[in-house]
């Protein structure tokens, strides 16, 4: 397979280091190992000694019982036999869509995407239908539309929600005609879930995998959880799928760094007093930001439901070269939405530290000012 440059990661590659103010990255605020081992009580007291007595030796093909357990405890109703632990979320989608699609089949898939989501499917040769969140319709997704893509040719249908760079999201009643559809069609569903915790109104959507044999639910302690640094994630799902994947994990990476189960099968087990702070201090920076955006009338935004991330159109010519500038000039990183396709958005992220994020929410609107996109500055 020959896949396309992800064009996110080529734009983070040149200034996600080196920027002291970010405004671009789609996680929240991130925890030292410390800040784990105090947060996590008595198991994480007791870390360093379980890490001492770690044998550093593969792990099992499916992750360790302890780490598939902990998941399964949280997130799979105790059933750790439905859980595979992976390289974060990236590589278990990965293995799933090349496990599940041949070239040719039809897929429909959320856009504007996270590169993971769409690109790996096409790179395989599969026909990829977009189902779009449009940005006039307030990132509404149209379930209607999406019964008119998916037909009983359709092999997948791909979505995540919260959404990725959009924070729209749907209620439970639209999750549940989201897997109707799907089953109608007899495809398979692919929930990314990597915002689920991360929610402003209304509470987490529950996982479509506990009541769709052909779905499959994707997560990660990198963006809720502030661990992106382990880069820890699992499927969940019917263990014949997960079986699928096997072969290509076998040629790829064959398991995880038993260190890194270790530590993530703490946070996992600690996961509420990790997320509650965060998701706390992320709403916060959101009226904040709404704050900002209604003082400037060239900036449209679409109030984020879920994820710590927007994708305001900001009123100036050139998305791609102010955001390139606003990095070298003014030390704040934000994503321009080309990287998402869209190239008259940006990506704009709330969920690291207040301090931080209000300087940055300053530079942007001095950057602005200066730019003659608005007539205030203050943040």
């Amino acid at each position: 397979m020959r896949i396309s440059p992800a064009l996110l990661e080529d734009f983070l590659r040149d200034y996600f280091f080196t920027t002291e103010f970010d405004l671009g990255s789609s996680g929240v605020e991130c925890w030292t190992l410390g800040d784990l081992r105090r947060t996590a009580g008595p198991e994480g007291d007791a870390l360093f000694a379980a890490l001492d007595a770690t044998p550093l030796d593969d792990t099992p093909s499916y992750g360790t019982p302890a780490a598939r357990g902990a998941v399964a405890d949280r997130w799979a109703g105790g059933d750790s036999g439905r859980v595979l632990i992976s390289h974060g979320s990236s590589e278990a989608l990965f293995l799933a869509m090349n496990a599940l699609l041949d070239p040719d089949d039809e897929v429909v898939a959320l856009r504007p995407a996270y590169h993971a989501l769409d690109s790996v499917a096409a790179a395989i040769g599969c026909r990829v239908t977009p189902w779009r969140l449009r940005f006039e319709d307030g990132y509404a997704a149209d379930l209607d539309e999406l019964a008119r893509l998916v037909t009983g040719r359709t092999r997948m249908v791909v979505v995540n929600f919260p959404h990725n760079p959009t924070g729209a999201t749907i209620t439970p009643a639209e999750q549940d005609r989201l897997v109707a559809i799907c089953e109608r069609a007899g495809a398979y569903l692919i929930w990314d879930g990597a915002f689920t915790e991360l929610t402003h109104d209304g509470e987490p959507l529950p996982d479509p995998a506990a009541r769709y044999p052909r779905a499959l639910s994707f997560g990660t302690l990198s963006k809720a959880y502030g661990l992106p640094g382990l880069r820890f994630g699992w499927c969940i799902g019917d263990p014949a799928l997960l079986a699928a994947f096997l072969p290509l994990r076998d040629r790829l990476t064959i398991c995880l760094s038993p260190l890194v189960e270790a530590v993530a099968t703490v946070a996992v087990r600690a996961a509420d007093r990790l997320a509650k702070p965060r998701l706390e201090q992320a709403r916060g920076n959101l009226a904040r930001l709404e704050r900002w955006a209604a003082d400037r009338p060239a900036v449209r935004l679409v109030r984020p439901r879920g994820g710590v991330t927007g994708f305001p159109v900001l009123g100036v010519p050139d998305v791609d070269d102010f955001c390139h500038r606003l990095a070298e000039k003014r030390d704040t990183l934000l994503v321009p939405g080309s990287a998402f396709g869209e190239p008259a958005h940006v990506r704009l992220g709330f969920g690291g530290r207040s301090d931080l994020f209000a300087e940055g929410l300053s530079r942007l609107g001095e950057a602005l000012a200066e730019d003659g996109s608005m007539g205030s500055s203050h943040a």
